[in-house]
């Protein structure tokens, strides 16, 4: 992977307990980073915010606020689409500003949420989006600026709770170098706060997992930190390895 990452979000805080990990890691290699957040998670993800008296634009403007931090500790650049959550809606102007940004960024892997996930509408709707807006960007006869793409890898990251989302992970990501920086984008997520411990625990356990099916190959810590992720198209490889 040499060319931009591309990370689409439902909300602010996806990308950073799901993802932050394969972003620091793009970013230290030089790459390009985009997130595109394509809502505040104003209704769905900030119950403290409205618990506190906040009205509807004081709480996207904090979880902005937050976002923006958070991809800043990471390296990234974030691009924010407004366009709402709980429901999160496919509109055509959110279809086409997607394609414009598959054709500008020309992504060579995307992130995005898997297809499963009981306890977030926002999450499965926004990994549809993101899966079918690459099919629309490689059209040629599709409306937009610049080339159409190639073929980015597309994975998915992990659920919240990946036990009744039908989350089988077939790539374990070694984050170890760069957990630091993934855990002060978390720790930059105030509305959210009560989720760094759980994300702290799960990138142990996947760091322990990620050990244990390398061995001694990769030389990975006793105290690894890893992320899941799963493929949704086929490896093509000269060597199986």
């Amino acid at each position: 992977m040499s060319g931009p990452l591309l990370v689409v979000s439902a909300h602010p805080g996806d990308f950073v307990w799901r993802a932050g990990g394969a972003i620091a890691l793009a970013v230290h290699r030089g790459q390009r980073v985009v997130i595109a957040c394509l809502s505040f998670g104003e209704r769905g993800e900030s119950a403290s915010l409205w618990r506190k008296g906040c009205s509807l634009d004081e709480v996207k403007a904090v979880r902005r606020e937050e976002g923006e931090k958070a991809a800043g500790a990471l390296g990234a650049e974030v691009v924010f689409f407004d366009a709402g959550d709980y429901p999160l809606v496919e509109t055509p102007e959110l279809t086409r500003s997607l394609v414009d940004l598959y054709r500008e960024l020309q992504p060579s892997v995307v992130l995005t949420h898997a297809p499963n996930d009981p306890y977030n509408v926002d999450h499965p709707v926004a990994g549809e989006i993101a899966r079918r807006t690459r099919i629309l960007a490689q059209a040629a006869g599709v409306p937009g600026p610049g080339d159409v793409i190639g073929a980015p890898p597309v994975f998915c990251f992990e659920p919240h709770q990946p036990e009744v989302c039908d989350f089988k992970p077939d790539v374990l990501l070694d984050i170890t170098p760069v957990w630091e920086a993934k855990l002060a984008a978390m720790r930059g997520l105030g509305a959210q706060g009560h989720l760094v411990e759980y994300y702290t625990d799960l990138g142990r356990r996947r760091g322990v997992q990620a050990k244990r099916n390398s061995g001694p190959n990769l030389g990975l810590p006793v105290d690894a930190y890893a992320e899941a992720y799963q493929r949704v198209y086929p490896q093509v490889a000269s060597e199986l390895a």
